[in-house]
């Protein structure tokens, strides 16, 4: 049985393992104490402290099995390789024309779905522009229909 992969950075896995230390070692044990001092305080069929404990004990647990599978199946993105064209690793500059006319200059950095986020300037390789960048070169020009009209994107930099 094949396991799916989890496209990393370094920086992304070490944020992962850094979430499942805290996790593990303080809210784990947090939620525990919670939990005991609520049946301490006897009938748990009314006691929303209990009932609120519990799930989040359920969060947390499925939270650390996530991460955990995340960190056994990480395939690590090298962002520093130089390449001739884009791909997941990738910072890209571009410049950005909108239908209407309107320019600007982007830059982003082409991540795993899981590390994507497009405040930061990184976008998935699974999203519309991120598969739309994939493969192109320096000078290519690529237009992709978008919710807001068509944009016109040109690569002017792979980082």
């Amino acid at each position: 049985m094949s396991q799916r992969k989890f496209l990393l950075t370094p920086e992304g896995l070490q944020k992962l393992n850094d979430e499942l230390k805290v996790l593990v070692n303080e809210k784990r044990k947090e939620v525990i104490e919670r939990i005991q001092e609520a049946v301490a305080h006897g009938d748990l069929s009314e006691n929303a402290d209990y009932a609120q404990a519990k799930e989040e004990q359920s969060f947390i647990e499925g939270r650390i099995q996530e991460i955990e599978d995340m960190v056994k199946n990480a395939e690590i993105i090298d962002t520093h390789a130089k390449h001739n064209s884009v791909t997941i690793g990738s910072t890209v500059e571009i410049s950005v024309k909108d239908d209407k006319g309107t320019k600007s200059n982007r830059k982003y950095a082409i991540v795993g779905s899981n590390e994507a986020n497009p405040s930061e300037g990184k976008i998935s390789n699974e999203s519309l522009v991120g598969k739309a960048l994939l493969g192109r070169k320096v000078g290519d020009v690529i237009k992709i229909p978008t919710p807001v009209g068509e944009m016109t994107y040109e690569i002017t930099q792979i980082v």
